[in-house]
């Protein structure tokens, strides 16, 4: 199933392009999933159609079962056959495992004599929507009944720590309840015989279990092949650096860009004519030269460049979206471009495929945008005496990367964003010598320790 999670600079457009890429490609045949995270007015005006309330026992998606079939977009059954829209619900959700959580916790409240919370009093918590929007991602895959989700996340750098979510809190269960101490297990319930008291800790390695389970799927919804992550941006010079710094992010987690959304782009920009009035103008003189800068810094790395025109007025319904959808045109780098075919590939020519341009990396996705590099381990062992992890980081900035080594592990930083990176197997008899940054890569060189190095006979 292809997956395409969108986000952007807060105010970017995110919900609006989320909904055109979804209309779009439910127009071409396919049946789309939108998902939305946002709580607010915004989805339901950008779609021209309320989303359906979530009912009860919806927190492990957005409704149960017989409420999937209801969320079909009630617009005419010729302008989006297969489209269909719901939003998350978070505050379900986290009632549901709240519930369970005390259920499952009732030997202990016993044991201290402490009273469980009623469910009226189970409100939501901050915090509570990252994990709700990756139980609805991993819900939707579990489906299997969608060629497309499209899922609208929150802005760029919330995004960017929910992706790595995943990997961060199994890291934590690893080593707060290491599976090499649960042999233990076996005796605990001749102990609580001998206490007289039902004892939690088996219950506690139950959950971290299930707990762990369900972090891998979700995991592995986020590392498919045919997951991609997609922004959206109005360019401009606040634009660029966040989507720098984000790209960087993004590419440390292993994330992979499939296409950049330049958003609500003003007549000029796009190499019609510039606008009249002096006011106008100006605005659009400063949208072109971000604009310019980002199309080279994305086509460089194999990244599709879509191009949304303003409308004039905030798109509402599903004649602005088509409208949208239609004026999109996109450029990209490679041999079906230069056929004018789209597509990603190497840098053979420069191809612009007007309309359909949210639609260009959908099908026959193969992996090809930024951050799709592999980690690669260099011997220069012969020639300098050194072996080279080359870590893709495009759009990082030397100023903002830390560097650590702990152990067997590296942890990595760009700026406010971390990475803890277990090292192959060959660096793990090494030491960090340097590093540097040298075309969108992170190089550390690595010297062999000579007392774990194995010597020539």
């Amino acid at each position: 199933m292809r997956t395409v999670l969108v986000t952007g600079p807060g105010g970017a457009g995110r919900t609006t392009a989320a909904a055109a890429t979804a209309l779009a490609a439910a127009r071409e045949g396919r049946r789309v999933l939108l998902l939305t995270a946002d709580r607010g007015p915004a989805p339901e005006a950008v779609l021209g159609t309320a989303l359906p309330a979530p009912g009860p026992g919806s927190g492990a998606l957005w409704g149960p079962p017989s409420l999937i079939t209801s969320t079909a977009w009630d617009g005419p059954p010729s302008s989006a056959p297969g489209l269909y829209a719901a939003r998350i619900a978070t505050g379900e959700h986290f009632q549901d495992r709240a519930r369970d959580l005390q259920e499952r916790g009732a030997s202990l409240f016993d044991l201290v004599g402490a009273s469980p919370l009623d469910p009226e009093e189970l409100t939501e918590l901050p915090g509570a929507e990252p994990l709700a929007l990756l139980t609805a991602l991993r819900a939707a895959h579990e489906e299997r009944a969608w060629d497309l989700l499209v899922a609208d996340l929150p802005p760029l750098h919330t995004t960017v720590r929910l992706l790595g979510l995943p990997e961060q809190l199994r890291r934590y269960l690893r080593r707060l309840l290491p599976a090499e101490r649960q042999a233990a297990r076996a005796l605990r319930p001749m102990l609580a015989q001998l206490a007289g008291v039902p004892m939690p800790a088996q219950r506690l390695y139950e959950t971290a279990e299930r707990w762990e389970a369900e972090l891998a799927a979700v995991q592995d919804v986020l590392e498919a092949d045919g997951t991609t992550v997609r922004l959206v941006a109005e360019p401009g010079p606040l634009a660029l650096g966040e989507l720098r710094l984000a790209r960087a992010a993004l590419a440390l987690q292993g994330c992979r860009v499939d296409a950049l959304v330049a958003n609500r782009l003003l007549p000029g920009t796009t190499g019609d004519a510039p606008p009249g009035d002096p006011w106008l103008a100006g605005l659009a003189a400063e949208q072109l030269a971000a604009h310019k800068t980002l199309y080279e810094e994305f086509l460089v790395d194999g990244v599709t460049v879509c191009e949304l025109p303003h409308l004039g007025r905030g798109p509402r319904g599903p004649q602005d979206l088509a409208e949208l959808a239609a004026r999109a045109r996109s450029t990209t780098i490679g041999v079906a471009a230069a056929a004018g075919q789209g597509g990603n590939g190497s840098a053979h020519g420069v191809g612009v495929i007007p309309g359909g341009g949210l639609t260009d990396e959908l099908d026959g996705w193969q992996g090809t945008g930024s951050a799709a590099g592999e980690r690669t381990v260099e011997d220069r062992l012969a020639t300098d005496g050194v072996l080279l992890w080359r870590l893709p980081l495009p759009g990082a900035a030397r100023d903002e990367i830390d560097l650590l080594r702990r152990g067997d592990e590296l942890i990595v930083g760009v700026g406010p964003f971390r990475r803890v990176l277990p090292l192959p197997s060959a660096l793990r008899r090494c030491t960090v010598s340097g590093a540097g940054l040298r075309d969108g890569a992170l190089c550390v060189r690595f010297t062999p320790d000579p007392d774990l190095w194995p010597r020539p006979s």
